[in-house]
């Protein structure tokens, strides 16, 4: 079945930047899931992995959202293949008005979770968004990075849910799910996994759990190769033991815990501010010290302030 996340002027060849490029002999379109339409080429990424078209009925718009997705999608494959550890393979996308919208709200899909069955993505347009259409297409891109696992479940959805907000700095905001299930008396889906990938509930609480995971300082990477090494049976509590090395078992309350903690509760998918917790820079090399004799910079600033200081004094007494 294909994945579809829950609702919530033309360019010349000049302003495909980066390396991307037009093939000399444009590749034919793929079958896609549901897109039936004719497909023009726009042009592949430049690490050659991503190729793009867009619907040319819906004109100027359309193709400058594929035209930034081509800009784009290599650094997207690249944050991609950091959160799994694994380098994806080569994907198609189409840019269209998938489900009539143009905003972005008819989200994406793809047939399957892995580079095999799942290349062929469609991507909702997102005139004057494109930012939106690159959240979208990394939604599709890490459940083919998935490899198989985790597919249509409430775990793998919220996991792509992350991935696709990280790379889109949050672009997709209003399909967020973790206030709904708050509204629903929060079920605990941290101790089970939903067989579904559209329970606003279940996603919701994934999101709101993976926040948490992040605010405490474990990395989006950690995360998503956790859950896919712990598989379609893996639950969020199970990952909490393995990051952490405290009993599953408390997962759960302590999560409540925490939610209940929060100043102004639940309001979006990030409560607890995870993707805005800082990661330490690396700091300066320390300097290595002077050879006998060598007077550093430093240190002659230091004389000519003391030999200043001491020509005033002298001066003065004087």
């Amino acid at each position: 079945m294909p994945h579809r996340p829950i609702q919530p002027p033309k360019r010349a060849l000049s302003a495909l930047k980066g390396g991307a490029k037009r093939m000399a002999t444009a590749p034919s379109a793929p079958a896609w899931p549901s897109y039936t339409g004719s497909s023009t080429y726009v042009g592949t990424s430049a690490d050659g992995r991503v190729e793009v078209f867009v619907d040319p009925s819906l004109s100027d718009p359309a193709m400058q959202n594929a035209v930034d997705l081509v800009n784009d999608a290599s650094r997207i494959a690249a944050l991609n293949d950091a959160f799994f550890g694994t380098p994806g393979g080569p994907v198609q996308v189409i840019v269209f008005a998938l489900g009539g919208a143009t905003d972005g709200t008819g989200g994406a899909d793809h047939m399957g979770c892995d580079y095999s069955t799942g290349a062929q993505i469609e991507v909702c347009a997102a005139f004057g968004a494109s930012m939106r259409c690159s959240g979208l297409f990394e939604a599709e891109l890490s459940e083919c990075s998935m490899n198989g696992q985790l597919c249509g479940l409430s775990t793998g959805e919220a996991l792509s849910r992350w991935c696709a907000s990280t790379v889109s700095n949050n672009a997709l905001g209003d399909f967020a799910t973790a206030p709904t299930w708050v509204a629903d008396g929060s079920p605990n889906f941290v101790d089970t996994v939903d067989p579904t990938d559209g329970n606003a509930d279940s996603i919701g609480c994934g999101m709101a759990f993976i926040s948490w995971l992040l605010s405490m300082g474990y990395t989006l990477s950690q995360i998503a190769q956790g859950m896919v090494a712990n598989g379609d049976t893996g639950t969020f509590c199970e990952l909490y033991g393995a990051l952490t090395g405290d009993d599953p078992a408390n997962a759960w309350t302590k999560f409540q815990a925490a939610i209940a903690a929060l100043p102004y509760g639940v309001v979006d998918d990030d409560p607890f501010s995870g993707a805005s917790t800082p990661v330490p820079a690396p700091g300066p090399a320390p300097q290595p010290p002077p050879a006998p004799g060598v007077v550093t910079l430093a240190q002659a600033v230091q004389w000519a302030r003391a030999s200043r200081i001491i020509r005033r004094l002298f001066m003065t007494l004087r």
